[in-house]
């Protein structure tokens, strides 16, 4: 099947997987730190928060893509200032459609992660501080160690929603052969046009596998990291 694969789809292929990894690697941080915010933390606006971070599962993608391109567009106040400032156009770039990707894959990774801190005995986290450690040594040496389970799975969780956007990143940056079209951009043109169903079969079929051996690999990771933790 590889064998048969045109350059421009394996310019798709190459796209999908550098957008996703660019998506699920640049947002974990910010992952992370909101998903520490509302597992930990107590403050007015915690529901509207979680609310907010969870709003891309439910809104259509493609209300999302026409936000992003109202707010990081050429003529958009970040957009503009982005382009002003740094020179960074990311409306109907590569990078645009990793933003995308990003935002729409956010509420699983924070979802994961999440979860994992909250099974967390907190008593061990109020051991190190009293030892003297700082909040910040505290979420590095335990914390995130403990929570590693949900860090890997949280990111490979991510990296899956990534490769399968489609909605939002059609919206934002378009379908750009070679420059923003990726795997699920090209099998929709691929169904549009006459005697593409072989091609988008083909990709239809390594996406799946690509997500299916993301997945495994997020099980195999998650249960290593589990052992490990536990010291087993």
């Amino acid at each position: 099947m590889l064998d048969a694969l045109t350059p421009a789809e394996w310019d798709a292929i190459r796209l999908s997987i550098q957008v996703a990894s660019l998506a699920a690697i640049a947002s974990l941080p910010f992952g992370v730190a909101v998903a520490y915010l509302l597992a930990r933390g107590r403050f007015p606006g915690r529901t509207l928060v979680d609310a907010l971070v969870h709003l891309p599962l439910v809104m259509p993608p493609v209300v999302t893509g026409y936000l992003l391109l109202l707010t990081f567009g050429r003529r958009g106040p970040a957009g503009i200032f982005l382009e002003r400032t740094f020179g960074v156009v990311l409306a109907f770039r590569w990078t645009g459609a990793a933003l995308a990707a990003a935002i729409m894959g956010f509420p699983l990774m924070v979802r994961a992660i999440r979860l994992s801190i909250e099974t967390i005995d907190r008593r061990l986290e109020d051991a190190a501080s009293t030892l003297g450690a700082s909040r910040l040594a505290v979420l590095a040496s335990v914390t995130l160690p403990l929570a590693l389970p949900g860090l890997l799975a949280g990111l490979v969780m991510s990296f899956a929603r990534a490769l399968g956007e489609f909605g939002a990143t059609i919206t934002f940056v378009g379908n750009i052969p070679g420059v923003t079209q990726t795997v699920p951009s090209a099998i929709y043109t691929y169904t549009q046009v006459p005697n593409g169903d072989l091609a988008a079969l083909r990709l239809t079929a390594i996406s799946v596998a690509i997500a299916f051996v993301a997945l495994l690999l997020s099980e195999v990771l998650a249960r290593r990291a589990t052992r490990r933790v536990l010291g087993r």
